[in-house]
C-alpha cells in the first residue's frame, strides 16, 4: 500500500519561488567588477532567472543542453544557476584556475553549446576558442559600457548580458519534471588525469539543501547573513546558493576579490553573520585583521573545508575575534557536504586544547547519507578514534558515475564510493581524516598521517606553510620528509621545526628531514599538490650507490 500523499518533484525552480513568494524582500548582495555593491532581493532574483530561460530560449537553448559558466560569485552568475536548471538544461560551472587546456577539454567533454563568461576572462576564452567544437555563443556578463573586446571564430556569436536582459520578458512560468533530470554538472580538478565530470540532479541537490541547513551544520535561517567565499565555480558554493533561497536568508556575494582586506570590509558593511571557504582564505584573512587592528563585526561562524585547518587559524579566531571555525568536510562527487563538526552533548562543553582537538576533526555524517571506513580488504573497521581506514560514503547526493559513463560505475555492488580518503571515525561517529588514500605514509609496515604532521608544523612561529610527502627508504620502505615555507621577513630553523613534534606523536613519526622551500605547489581549488611534490623528492634518502 502507497501512501496517499501529493506526488510534487523536488526541482530546483521551488527553492527559488518559495524564496520569492515567502522572503520576497530577503536581500542578495553582490560585489560587481566595476568594484561597486549591487543590492538586490530574491523576489528579484527569480524574476531576473526567468527573464533569462527567455535569453536562453533565444540562443536556441534546449532541455539538458549544457550551459558553461566562467564566472566569480555574483547576481548573474546566481541567475544562471537558477534559469539553466530551471528550464531543465544543466549549468556547468567551470573552474577558470584551471589550465587552459584542462578548460578546453572539459567544455567539449560536457558538450557545452554557450558559454557565459566574466569579462575578466575574456582573454581565456580567446586564447582557447578555436579548440571549443560545440560553443556557439559566448555571453559576457557584464552592461554595455565595459564590454571587452573578443575574437571568436566566425562560427561563434558573443552577446552582452545586460543588453539581452534588458529586452528579455519574465512571463516564463517553470515547468514540472522528473526531480531525477540532471541539473549541473561540476568536473574535478584533475590531480591523476584528466577531471571527470559529476553531473548532480534536480533531487540530489533539493535534498542536499535541506541537509547542510539544518541545526548541526550551517544552520539557515531567515535571519542569517551568509556569505559563501567558496566560489560558485567549485561545486555549486558548497550549496550555498539553493539553501539560502530554501531558508530566505540573505546571501552575500563577494565577486572577484576574495583578499583579507576586502572580505573585512564586505564582511562588516553587509552585516554577515556566517562565511564558509578553505583554510587559506581565512588564514589570510586573519593576517590581515591582526595587521590592521580591524575586527569582525557581526561574524559569528566560520565553516572551513577543503583541507584540514591548522589550530593556530581555529584558536585565534576564537581567542581574538570570538568567531567560531566549523570543520566540514566534502568532495565535488557529495554535492559536496558530507560532514560537518557540530558537538554533541559530551563534547557541548568542552575547552582550551581540548575544544581545539575536536575541532580539527572532520565531524558527524549528514542525515541523508552514511559512512564507513574499510581495511585493505574491505572489512569495516571498529569506531573506536584509533583505527583508520579508507572512507567510504553512499546516498542520494553521492555520485554513481561519472559523467559519460554508466550510472552505478563509480560504486560498489553495494553503492558504496570509495573517497579515497583515510580515516578514522571515534565512538560519537566523528570522523577525522589522517590523510589521502594516495598521501598516506607506510613506513616499516605502520601508517603516518602526513595531515597530522603538517597541522604540527603551521604552528611553529616561522612557519607559512607545510607539506608532508613520503620519500623512499632504503630500511623503511617509506619516510616523511617535510617541506616548509618561512613566513615573510622569518628564517625557519630546521631543527626548531623539529622540536615542536616533541611529545606531540611518536618519535617514529618524526620526519627525517626538514626542508625550507620558496613556494608550495597548489591544486586549481587551492589544495597541495602533491604529486608534484612526490615526483620532486621520492628519492631524497635513496643512498647513492657507487
Amino acid at each position: 500500500m502507497l501512501g496517499l500523499m501529493q506526488q510534487q518533484p523536488l526541482l530546483i525552480s521551488s527553492l527559488l519561488t518559495h524564496a520569492a513568494r515567502h522572503h520576497a524582500t530577503a536581500e542578495v548582495v553582490s560585489a560587481t567588477n566595476q568594484g561597486s555593491v549591487y543590492h538586490s532581493t530574491w523576489a528579484a532574483t527569480e524574476r531576473g532567472a526567468r527573464r533569462l530561460v527567455r535569453v536562453l530560449q533565444s540562443l536556441g537553448i534546449q532541455a539538458q543542453d549544457r550551459i558553461g559558466t566562467l564566472a566569480w560569485n555574483d547576481y548573474r552568475h546566481l541567475e544562471t544557476y537558477y534559469a539553466a536548471s530551471g528550464m531543465q538544461a544543466i549549468c556547468h560551472t567551470i573552474n577558470p584556475r584551471l589550465s587552459p587546456d584542462d578548460i578546453a577539454y572539459i567544455i567539449n567533454h560536457a558538450g557545452d553549446t554557450v558559454l557565459f563568461v566574466d569579462p575578466g576572462f575574456a582573454p581565456l576564452i580567446a586564447g582557447i576558442a578555436a579548440k571549443l567544437d560545440s560553443v556557439r555563443a559566448v555571453v559576457v556578463m557584464t552592461d554595455a559600457a565595459t564590454m571587452p573586446e573578443l575574437d571568436l571564430p566566425g562560427s561563434m556569436r558573443i552577446h552582452c548580458y545586460d543588453d539581452m536582459m534588458s529586452t528579455a520578458d519574465d512571463d516564463y512560468a517553470w515547468p514540472s519534471f522528473d526531480e531525477n533530470t540532471a541539473s549541473a554538472l561540476c568536473y574535478t580538478s584533475g590531480t591523476t588525469g584528466r577531471p571527470k565530470g559529476v553531473l548532480y540532479s534536480h533531487r540530489s541537490t533539493v535534498l542536499h539543501a535541506y541537509a547542510i541547513a539544518l541545526p548541526d551544520v550551517l544552520s539557515l535561517r531567515a535571519t542569517s547573513r551568509i556569505l559563501p567565499v567558496v566560489p560558485m565555480f567549485h561545486v555549486n558554493a558548497w550549496g550555498i546558493p539553493y539553501a539560502t533561497a530554501l531558508t530566505g536568508a540573505a546571501l552575500v556575494l563577494p565577486g572577484r576579490h576574495l583578499d583579507g582586506a576586502s572580505l573585512a570590509r564586505i564582511f562588516n558593511q553587509e552585516r554577515v553573520t556566517m562565511s564558509c571557504g578553505v583554510p587559506t582564505v581565512w588564514l589570510g584573512l586573519l593576517q590581515h585583521l591582526r595587521a590592521s587592528g580591524e575586527k569582525l563585526a557581526t561574524v559569528t561562524r566560520i565553516m572551513t573545508g577543503g583541507s584540514a585547518a591548522p589550530p593556530l587559524l581555529i584558536e585565534a579566531f576564537r581567542d581574538e575575534y570570538g568567531v567560531a571555525v566549523e570543520h566540514g568536510w566534502g568532495m565535488t562527487e557529495l554535492s559536496p557536504v558530507g560532514t560537518y563538526n557540530a558537538p554533541k552533548p559530551a563534547q557541548a562543553d568542552l575547552s582550551g586544547d581540548a575544544a581545539v582537538r575536536h575541532m580539527l576533526k572532520q565531524g558527524r555524517i549528514l542525515a541523508g547519507i552514511d559512512m564507513k571506513i574499510v581495511d585493505g580488504e574491505g572489512k569495516e573497521l571498529p569506531w573506536d578514534g584509533t583505527q583508520f581506514g579508507d572512507l567510504m560514503v553512499r546516498g542520494p547526493w553521492v555520485c554513481s558515475g561519472y559523467f559519460g559513463e554508466a550510472a552505478g560505475s563509480a560504486c560498489d555492488a553495494e553503492g558504496w564510493f570509495a573517497t579515497g580518503d583515510v580515516a578514522t571515525i571515534d565512538p560519537d561517529g566523528t570522523m577525522e581524516i589522517t590523510d589521502r588514500s594516495k598521501d598516506v605514509i607506510k613506513s616499516g609496515g605502520e601508517w603516518i598521517s602526513s595531515i597530522t604532521l603538517e597541522n604540527i608544523a603551521v604552528s611553529h612561529p616561522d612557519v607559512a606553510e607545510a607539506a608532508v610527502v613520503a620519500a623512499t627508504h632504503p630500511k623503511w620502505d617509506e619516510r616523511p620528509l617535510l617541506l616548509v615555507v618561512a613566513r615573510p621577513g622569518h628564517t625557519v630553523d630546521p631543527a626548531s621545526v623539529l622540536q615542536i613534534y616533541q611529545g606531540k606523536v611518536a618519535k617514529w613519526w618524526l620526519p627525517d628531514a626538514v626542508l625550507v622551500v620558496p613556494e608550495l605547489p597548489h591544486t586549481a581549488t587551492g589544495k597541495l599538490l602533491k604529486t608534484v611534490l612526490r615526483s620532486r623528492y621520492r628519492d631524497y634518502y635513496q643512498i647513492p650507490t657507487a
